[in-house]
């Protein structure tokens, strides 16, 4: 499944941000969809996912900031971005796991800054 994440910017702390992903394929055939982020000189980790039945999860550092959510008419996947800090700065990568794969599909990655 191709990936295409938008949404990406600058903004103050505080502030807020949306990103999408829009997937090639019929979100129907798509059993987790997701974003990662890779800040400079970190690692890539794991920020939210939802499955298919709306199941979400959060890392603990977004959990009450960061929504997501899945738009299954437009085959998309948002993840709505509030209180941003600057410690979310990062290039943020969404992710798709079709049903029955282990591997997933990534998106080519879409950048937020958030200033101080």
């Amino acid at each position: 499944v191709q990936l295409q994440a938008s949404g990406g910017g600058l903004v103050q702390a505080g502030g807020s941000l949306r990103l999408s992903c829009a997937a090639s394929e019929t979100i129907f055939t798509i059993s987790i969809m997701g974003w990662y982020r890779q800040a400079p000189g970190k690692t890539r980790d794991l920020v939210a996912t939802i499955t298919e039945t709306g199941t979400t999860h959060y890392a603990d550092s977004v959990k009450g900031r960061f929504t997501i959510s899945m738009d299954n008419a437009k085959n998309t996947v948002i993840l709505q971005m509030n209180s941003l800090k600057p410690g979310d700065t990062a290039v943020y990568y969404c992710i798709a796991y079709q049903s029955g794969d282990d591997v997933p599909s990534w998106g080519q990655g879409t950048q937020v800054t958030v200033s101080s």
